[in-house]
């Protein structure tokens, strides 16, 4: 099946309404309302195998689905992404009569995220660069709005056959355009992650926007190049085919971490439900928005992955194999601990002496010592070498030590209290130093407040602690 995506008029959308919102006439010939269709959602995001931090960004709700890949390395694509998702999940609300057509909204929403990032790249020139894809669907209970920038991907699965909804704006798209190289040549192409549109806050995106009739089964798939980058449609179909929203979802990152992906993956899966359905269902009363990778994990990221299965040339952890040996297999080393002994034999061997036992155990107590304090002492060495900007009674200050602490103790000490309250902050400055900026040194930690001193709001007394 193709999907053909409709051009985004409002007045075709508006002259569409009265199919969305009608069914056949009743006896007395006034048109019966159709119940709107439920979304039953799940997102998923995984850093990989590669990749230290993770700069996707999704968000599921009850009528919003989207995915941001945010874009710029050094530059923080995860600050871009979580920036865009943080506007675009503003649309996740019920459609009440008067916000306008749907593609208008979604237009909106796009904008105000682009806005938004330029926005910080104005107040902090450290991330200029940066940007981020944006793929958004927005659900009225009959229809999606779809939005699109960038190389992340809306897909549709219906019948048992899919549909790509987006295209890419990429450069490989184009020569795919032109005939020049196939889908499988782009998949291994060198230039195949230059993107041509991205919301950078700089640059206006023109995203495309298109219209699509839902019915009852239909299944929604938006996902980053992670995943669309190493699964073909084939592979994609066959998982979307199975279980749950929440299955395929993850089964959709295993795959695309099995199959080498060496990017962040992120995947959000919707299924298409009546609300006889979704009543029926003790999974969708437990549903709540579902907010994954950057946005959620702010400036502290997790260490790892959620799957870290065995890398190529790795053999994993593997059971014992328990197998019974025949009774006539003849031993190769006379000394086999295999070989049946002689019970008799056993009973009347000489036995060694033990010797030095305590010696051994005195070595054994000095080396576990030893580890230990040499562990102690290169841990307390760290702690002193470690310093963040953090808050204490609303007040921005400097901290020795880490931020963090155990029963009975604290690893950190506040070293210097400025004069900068938080509330003199921007939110997003605000959360940074709410959840610990980690610095190398002093120096950097007073450099760091005077960077914020200086970006903030400008209703409040301009005041610079350090």
């Amino acid at each position: 099946m193709t999907g053909t995506p409709q051009e985004p008029d409002a007045a075709a959308e508006a002259s569409a309404d009265p199919e969305a919102t009608r069914e056949s006439a009743t006896v007395s010939g006034a048109p019966a309302p159709v119940e709107p269709l439920l979304l039953h959602y799940s997102a998923i995001s995984d850093v990989g195998r590669v990749r230290k931090d993770n700069q996707d960004s999704g968000y599921a709700g009850p009528w919003l689905l989207t995915v941001c890949d945010g874009v710029g390395g050094a530059a923080r694509g995860d600050i871009a992404s979580s920036t865009a998702v943080s506007e675009l999940r503003n649309l996740d609300a019920d459609p009440p009569d008067g916000q306008g057509p749907l593609l208008d909204r979604v237009t909106r929403a796009l904008h105000s995220a682009h806005e938004q990032i330029g926005r910080l790249v104005d107040a902090d020139p450290t991330i200029s660069g940066t940007s981020t894809t944006a793929t958004v669907a927005l659900f009225d209970g009959r229809r999606v709005g779809i939005g699109h920038v960038g190389d992340s991907r809306a897909y549709l699965f219906r019948d048992n056959e899919i549909s790509q909804l987006t295209t890419d704006h990429t450069f490989v798209q184009s020569l795919i355009d032109e005939g020049r190289i196939t889908e499988a040549e782009a998949r291994v192409h060198p230039n195949r992650n230059l993107i041509l549109k991205a919301l950078d806050g700089i640059h206006e995106a023109e995203p495309d926007l298109f219209m699509l009739e839902l019915v009852d089964g239909d299944r929604l798939f938006l996902c980053s190049d992670g995943a669309c980058g190493v699964l073909d449609d084939g592979r994609l179909a066959d998982i979307l085919s199975m279980g749950t929203p929440d299955f395929a979802a993850v089964e959709l990152v295993r795959a695309s971490l099995e199959a080498g992906s060496s990017d962040n993956v992120t995947c959000v899966v919707a299924d298409v439900v009546t609300p006889e359905a979704a009543a029926a269902d003790p999974a969708y009363a437990e549903l709540e928005p579902m907010l994954v990778g950057a946005a959620a994990e702010l400036k502290r990221k997790l260490p790892r992955g959620l799957f870290r299965g065995h890398r190529s040339g790795d053999t994993g952890e593997l059971e014992p194999v328990e197998a019974d040996l025949p009774a006539n297999l003849p031993f190769a080393v006379a000394s086999d601990p295999l070989r049946p002994v002689d019970p008799e034999a056993a009973r009347y061997a000489p036995q060694p002496r033990p010797r030095y036992t305590w010696l051994r155990r005195v070595m054994v107590l000095v080396i576990v010592v030893g580890l230990l304090w040499i562990g102690a002492a290169a841990a307390w060495s760290y702690v002193q070498r470690q310093y963040y900007v953090g808050e204490e009674d609303g007040v921005v200050v400097i901290q020795h030590g880490l931020d963090a602490s155990l029963p009975g103790f604290d690893l950190s000490e506040v070293v210097v209290v400025t004069t900068l309250r938080v509330d003199e902050l921007a939110e997003f400055d605000r959360n940074l130093v709410r959840e610990g900026i980690p610095v190398d040194d002093l120096a950097e930690a007073r450099d760091r407040v005077d960077e914020l001193g200086a970006k903030r709001l400008p209703d409040e007394t301009d005041e610079t602690g350090g």
